[in-house]
C-alpha cells in the first residue's frame, strides 16, 4: 500500500517547503512580481498584472533577423571604407583580434550597394531597403549596439535570455510573467518563424527557463494548423473534449493539493488555454479576412509561411491583446561562401523578403493608432566585419562575425522617432559614440514596458534571477526615449 505521507514528503521541493514556511526570498520581492503561492491564486497566471513603473508600451513585436545582417550594407554608410575597398586591412585595426573564419591579413570591403540620406535626421539607407528608408522619420536607428558574443547561438541566447547558455527565461517569458496578457483566449507570448528553419539559438530563445512553463512562447505556423496537436482527434467533438478536460482538471487539482507543485496548476492552465485557442487561434490566423489592400501593403498571401504573413499576423495578434510577438527570420549569415549568402545576390534577396513587410507593419500600426503603445524592434544578434571574409579563397563577397558594433532600429512604444543614436569609426569597426550594450537594450525594453529592470526578478537557486543579469551594468538608454 502506498504511503501517501512519505510520497508527499518526497514530492515537496526545498523551495516549495520554504515558500509554505514563509521563509522564501520570493516573499520579500517588491511589487508581488515573484512567484505567488499557487493555492492563493484565484485567477489565471496570464491575467493582467499591474506594472511596476509607468510604461509607454503595452505590447512588443520583435523582428529578429537570425544570422546577423551586415549593417555596413544597410544602414551604416562608410565612404572611407569604400575608398579603400580591397586594400589590405591596417594591422592597427585587427592586431590581436580573433575572428570566426577570417585568416591572415584580410582585405577591406566597401559596400557594393548605393546609399542615400533620408528623413529630417539625414539617416543613411542602402538602396536595397527602400521601404525602411521611407519611414526614416518614424524609427530610431541605433548604430552602436555591442555584444561580447561572436557565435550565433550564444549571441542569440544572450540577447533574448540574458545568458549565453540555454536554460534562462526568454525576454518574452519575462514580459508576460511580469504583465500577463490582455486576451485570456490567446497565448501571452507567440513565436512566428520564417526563412525555412529555427533560429540558430533554437527553441530556448522562447523558453520559460526557471519561470513557470505557462509563460513560455507558443510557436505557431502560418500555413496549415496554426498550432500542432491542438485540434480534437478523430471521433472527439468539442463537448467530449470539454468533459475530458473537466475530469483531468479534477485529477490535477487533487495532485496539486497533495504535492503542492506549482507546475501542476500550470498544466491545468495550459489545458484550458489550449481548449480556448481551438476557437480563437484559427480566426486570428486567417489573414484572408484582411482587406485586399492591407494584404497587398504587406505583400502577404494566405497559406504562405512568409515573413510578410508573419508581420501581418503580428499586428493582428497585438490588436487582440497578445503581449509579446517574436518573429524569427533565418538566413542572414552573409559569409560570402556562395551566391546564396553573398552581398551581391544573397543579401538583396533577403532584403526583398523583409523590407516591404517591415515598413508595412510600422505604417499599419501607425494608421490604426497602435504604434504609440506597441514597441517594434528590428535587428540581429551581432555585426559583420568591414573586411572581406574570402573563406578558402572564395571569390564571393561576404563578411565575418563581428561583435564590436551593429545596428538595430526601434519604433513606437515610447521610442523617440526620426533620430540616429550612436556612431562607429570610419571603417565601421569600433563604436566611437554612445555605446549601447545588449544589457542596455534589455533594460530599456523592460523600462518601456513598465517593468523596473533592476527590481524585476524571480527567486531561483537562491538567487534573484533577472533578464539583465546579476549586476546593474545594463543602463536604460534614456536619450532614445520620447
Amino acid at each position: 500500500m502506498t504511503n501517501f505521507h512519505f510520497a508527499h514528503g518526497r514530492a515537496v521541493t526545498r523551495r516549495q517547503f520554504l515558500q509554505r514556511a514563509g521563509l522564501s526570498v520570493g516573499g520579500m520581492a517588491l511589487g508581488g512580481l515573484l512567484a505567488r503561492d499557487a493555492f492563493s491564486a484565484a485567477k489565471s497566471p496570464l491575467a493582467v498584472k499591474p506594472s511596476m513603473l509607468p510604461g509607454r508600451a503595452k505590447s512588443i513585436i520583435y523582428l529578429h533577423m537570425s544570422g546577423a545582417p551586415p549593417s555596413l550594407d544597410l544602414f551604416d554608410y562608410k565612404p572611407k571604407l569604400n575608398e579603400m575597398n580591397m586594400q589590405p586591412c591596417p594591422d592597427s585595426l585587427i592586431h590581436g583580434q580573433k575572428f570566426a573564419f577570417i585568416k591572415g591579413t584580410p582585405k577591406l570591403l566597401g559596400t557594393p550597394h548605393k546609399f542615400k540620406q533620408y528623413g529630417k535626421s539625414g539617416a543613411w539607407f542602402s538602396n536595397i531597403v527602400p521601404n525602411m528608408a521611407a519611414m526614416a522619420d518614424d524609427i530610431c536607428i541605433v548604430k552602436s549596439l555591442w555584444t561580447d558574443q561572436f557565435n550565433h547561438s550564444p549571441a542569440e541566447l544572450f540577447l533574448f535570455t540574458g545568458a549565453q547558455r540555454a536554460g534562462n527565461a526568454s525576454m518574452g517569458s519575462w514580459v508576460t510573467y511580469g504583465l500577463g496578457s490582455e486576451n485570456q483566449d490567446l497565448p501571452g507570448f507567440v513565436v512566428l518563424l520564417s526563412g525555412g528553419t529555427d533560429p540558430t539559438g533554437g527553441k530556448s530563445l522562447w523558453g520559460s527557463g526557471f519561470l513557470p512553463s505557462v509563460y513560455q512562447g507558443v510557436q505557431c505556423r502560418t500555413s496549415g494548423a496554426p498550432i500542432l496537436y491542438s485540434e480534437n482527434p478523430p471521433g472527439m467533438d468539442r463537448a467530449s473534449r470539454r468533459r475530458s478536460l473537466d475530469k483531468l482538471r479534477e485529477l490535477n487539482e487533487v495532485e496539486a493539493k497533495l504535492y503542492g507543485d506549482p507546475e501542476t496548476l500550470t498544466r491545468i492552465e495550459q489545458y484550458e488555454l489550449a481548449y480556448r485557442m481551438q476557437i480563437t487561434v484559427p480566426d486570428v490566423f486567417d489573414i484572408s479576412k484582411e482587406p485586399e489592400g492591407i494584404r497587398k501593403m504587406y505583400g502577404a498571401k494566405p497559406g504562405e509561411g512568409s515573413f510578410a504573413n508573419n508581420c501581418l499576423l503580428a499586428r493582428r495578434l497585438v490588436e487582440k491583446g497578445v503581449r509579446f510577438v517574436q518573429l524569427f527570420d533565418w538566413g542572414w549569415d552573409m559569409h560570402g561562401t556562395g551566391s546564396s549568402n553573398d552581398l551581391v545576390t544573397g543579401l538583396p534577396t533577403k532584403c526583398r523578403e523583409v523590407d516591404q513587410a517591415s515598413w508595412a507593419l510600422v505604417s499599419d500600426l501607425k494608421q490604426r493608432g497602435m504604434l504609440d503603445d506597441t514597441l517594434v524592434v528590428w535587428g540581429g544578434e551581432f555585426g559583420r566585419t568591414p573586411m572581406n571574409e574570402a573563406r578558402n579563397g572564395s571569390t564571393f563577397l561576404g563578411r565575418d562575425h563581428h561583435p564590436k558594433c551593429f545596428t538595430i532600429w526601434m519604433a513606437g512604444g515610447g521610442i523617440k522617432p526620426g533620430i540616429v543614436h550612436g556612431a562607429t569609426d570610419d571603417f565601421g569597426y569600433n563604436i566611437v559614440e554612445n555605446k549601447v550594450t545588449v544589457r542596455d537594450l534589455q533594460a530599456t525594453i523592460l523600462q518601456l514596458m513598465g517593468l523596473d529592470p533592476y527590481r524585476f526578478g524571480y527567486s531561483y537557486l537562491g538567487l534573484n534571477q533577472r533578464l539583465i543579469g546579476p549586476t546593474d551594468e545594463g543602463q536604460v538608454v534614456r536619450s532614445i526615449l520620447a
